[in-house]
């Protein structure tokens, strides 16, 4: 396999620091830039997060010793990668800017941004579920005028919780989805000690991201079909989802409590045998951060919650757990 050079874009924010602890020691993938606004520009990578390092364990030191380039110096960026992941905190319009802006210069983006999920050529993959959307890259590419270039995003966290849970059921029919989803504060960008506010709190309203959880599982669900102008993402238009999104006192991971009904008739029993052999590219592919197995049960002791069933799901390499009732599913992922 082909080794990368990777670039963070936005790397001294709380999403640039998790994608710098994740990619120590990828097996493909190599830190060799880290960018951020001009503030930070000049300093290196310690310096410039400073206090506001999130984590327990210590900056990769390789890292740490990095000069930090401004972010929208995207040629001096150019010269040091391969691809970029970007993960800044901009108003969307600037975002979705920044990175055309990068992909017109022939950098690929691997996008934790919102401000592109929506548009049609835009790929928002989870590998486990949609990788066959990345077809609609070269639609993309006419589009900005590109050879090499091109934005593919991820969907929201709060999404990855239960959407890998549901997609092995899809062909059971599921015509209305009911999902509350109960966040940890690392999805706002928070530690309890920048926000001791949510120590022993739950917010039951998260802004957008009802909304979010509604839409863009029919996007992953969706079909790649050409419109004339080139393959591009046509949502699906069923199940009917609503949500309701909650900030708990956790401080990583997010769990999700799902109700579905399905338009053809299903047994418990044959919803627990898709989850037990659900495999996808991503496992025989062995991808470094594809779990393994994909789809994991808990059964609860009916004594303590009758009929009650968990499902432990993971997206690109996340896990967690929930919990629901027979006829329920739930899934948990870690941002």
């Amino acid at each position: 396999m082909n080794h990368y050079r990777v670039g963070i874009i936005g790397a001294t924010g709380m999403v640039g620091q998790r994608f710098i602890s994740l990619l120590k020691d990828h097996p493909w993938f190599e830190v060799t830039c880290v960018a951020a606004s001009a503030r930070s520009a000049g300093k290196t990578y310690r310096e410039a997060v400073g206090d506001r390092w999130a984590f327990d364990w210590e900056i990769p030191e390789k890292v740490a010793g990095m000069t930090v380039l401004d972010a929208q110096n995207i040629d001096e960026v150019g010269k040091n990668v391969d691809f970029v992941f970007c993960a800044v905190d901009m108003k969307k319009d600037e975002i979705r800017a920044l990175e055309e802006a990068y992909a017109k210069h022939e950098i690929p983006v691997v996008s934790n941004n919102s401000a592109c999920r929506g548009i049609e050529d835009v790929p928002m993959v989870v590998p486990e579920i949609n990788a066959a959307h990345l077809a609609v890259i070269e639609t993309q590419r006419k589009r900005l005028g590109s050879k090499r270039g091109f934005i593919a995003v991820k969907p929201n966290c709060s999404i990855q919780s239960y959407v890998p849970a549901l997609t092995p059921l899809l062909d059971f029919e599921p015509t209305e989805v009911s999902v509350c989803t109960y966040q940890a504060i690392s999805g706002a960008g928070k530690t309890f000690r920048t926000w001791p506010e949510m120590v022993d709190n739950v917010i039951p309203y998260i802004g957008g991201e009802d909304e979010k959880s509604e839409q863009e599982p029919l996007k992953l669900w969706g079909r790649v079909e050409d419109l004339g102008k080139g393959p591009v993402i046509v949502n699906a238009e069923k199940p009917v989802i609503s949500a309701q999104c909650l900030r708990v006192a956790a401080s990583d991971g997010h769990m999700a409590a799902v109700s579905v009904r399905f338009g053809r008739k299903t047994t418990k029993e044959q919803i627990l045998e898709r989850w037990a052999n659900y495999e996808t590219e991503a496992q025989r592919l062995e991808l470094p951060s594809a779990p393994k197995p994909s789809c994991s049960t808990l059964r609860i002791p009916p004594g303590r919650r009758p009929g009650w069933i968990g499902i432990s799901s993971g997206a690109s390499g996340s896990a967690s757990a929930g919990c629901g009732r027979t006829g329920s599913l739930t899934g948990g992922s870690s941002a």
